[in-house]
C-alpha cells in the first residue's frame, strides 16, 4: 500500500508538545499553521509571536485560519479544553483531514471528541503519547487509536514520528496512556514528598542511598531525583489536570482513584507553592531539586515571619 505523504499541518496549542512538534516539523520543509489562545492575550501575545517566528510557523490569528487546507490537524492543548477544541473545530473540518487529538485524557472524553469530529466527516485518530516530549521530541512513542489508526501509523511515520496503532477501538489506548500515569507520575509526586522532608532532615543522602541499593538500575544517585522533580515544578498544573482525567479512568471502571487524586494534589501543591513563594525557575540553569526544596522552606518561613 502507497503510503501518503503530508505537507500541511495545522497544530491547535502551541505549548510545550505543539511548540516542539511545529519547530520538528517546519524543519523537515512542511507548512505548518499553529493556533493557541494566548494568542490573543495581551500580555502573551508578544511571546506567542516570537516563538512561533523562531520556529519557522505561521501563528494564526483563529482557529478557521489555522486548520484551512491542513491535510493533519494536531490536537495539543490542556486536558479541560480538548473537548471545546474538537466543538469549535468541526464547523470547519472538510471530509478527508485527519484529526489526531493528543491530549491526555479518559477513554469516555476521547470518544466525546471523537463524536464531534466524526460529525464533521473528517476522520478522528486518537494518540496517547507514552513518554515525555522534549528528549524525544518527535520520535516520542505514540499509541494510535480507531478505525483510522492503522492507516494514519504510515503516514505519521512519513513525517518522522514514532507511532503505532494499537487499537481500533477509540479510548484504549487512552487507557494504556491514563492507567500508566497512576505510576509515572505518581513516582513524581512521591520523590517530591519523600526528598523534600529528607533535606529538611538532613536525611537525604541516606534516603538516596538506600533506594540506590534497592533499585540500583533506575539512577536515584544520578539524575533521576532532579529529572523527576523537574517534572512537577515545570509541570504541575497541567499534570495535576491530567491526573484528574485519570481519577475519571479508574472511576469510570469502578476503581476508587485514592492515589490519582493524592498525586494531583501534590503535583499541584508544588507549583501552588513556588507561586505563592515567587518562585521561578532559571532556564539557564541546571534544575536541583536541593536548591528548589530550599528556596520553598527559605520563602515559606520568610513569609510566616511577616504574617506574625
Amino acid at each position: 500500500m502507497v503510503t501518503r505523504s503530508i505537507n500541511r499541518i495545522a497544530i491547535v496549542g502551541f505549548g510545550e508538545v505543539g511548540g516542539i512538534f511545529g519547530h520538528d516539523f517546519a524543519k523537515l520543509g512542511l507548512d505548518i499553521s499553529v493556533f493557541d489562545t494566548l494568542l490573543a492575550s495581551k500580555r502573551y501575545r508578544r511571546q506567542m509571536m516570537s516563538k512561533a517566528r523562531t520556529s519557522g510557523v505561521r501563528a494564526a490569528d483563529n482557529l478557521n485560519d489555522c486548520l484551512r487546507d491542513a491535510e493533519l490537524v494536531i490536537s495539543a492543548v490542556t486536558p479541560s479544553s480538548a473537548v471545546d477544541v474538537a466543538r469549535d473545530a468541526r464547523p470547519n473540518l472538510n471530509p478527508g483531514q485527519i484529526f489526531l487529538d493528543l491530549n491526555s485524557v479518559s477513554p469516555e472524553t476521547k470518544q466525546e471528541v471523537a463524536s464531534h469530529i466524526d460529525r464533521s466527516k473528517a476522520r478522528f485518530v486518537e494518540a496517547a503519547v507514552m513518554a515525555g516530549v522534549p528528549k524525544p521530541r518527535l520520535k516520542v512513542p505514540m499509541l494510535l487509536g480507531g478505525p483510522h489508526a492503522a492507516e494514519m501509523a504510515g503516514r505519521l511515520r512519513s513525517v518522522g514520528m514514532n507511532a503505532t496503532a494499537f487499537s481500533d477501538q477509540v479510548g484504549m489506548a487512552s487507557a494504556v496512556k491514563m492507567c500508566r500515569s497512576v505510576m509515572i507520575k505518581g513516582l513524581e509526586a512521591l520523590a517530591v514528598e519523600c526528598l523534600f522532608a529528607a533535606r529538611q532532615y538532613g536525611a537525604e543522602d541516606a534516603v538516596l542511598e538506600s533506594l540506590s541499593a534497592t533499585y540500583p538500575s533506575m539512577g536515584w544517585k544520578d539524575h533521576l531525583p532532579d529529572y523527576l522533580i523537574s517534572r512537577v515544578a515545570e509541570h504541575g498544573r497541567r499534570r495535576a489536570a491530567e491526573m484528574r482525567e485519570v481519577a475519571q479512568t479508574l472511576d469510570d471502571v469502578g476503581v476508587e482513584p485514592t492515589m490519582a487524586l493524592a498525586i494531583a494534589l501534590r503535583q499541584e501543591g508544588l507549583v501552588s507553592e513556588m507561586s505563592e513563594c515567587d518562585i521561578d525557575l532559571e532556564s539557564d540553569q541546571p534544575f536541583s531539586w536541593r536548591a528548589l526544596a530550599d528556596a520553598v522552606v527559605r520563602a515559606t518561613h520568610q513569609r510566616r515571619k511577616k504574617i506574625a
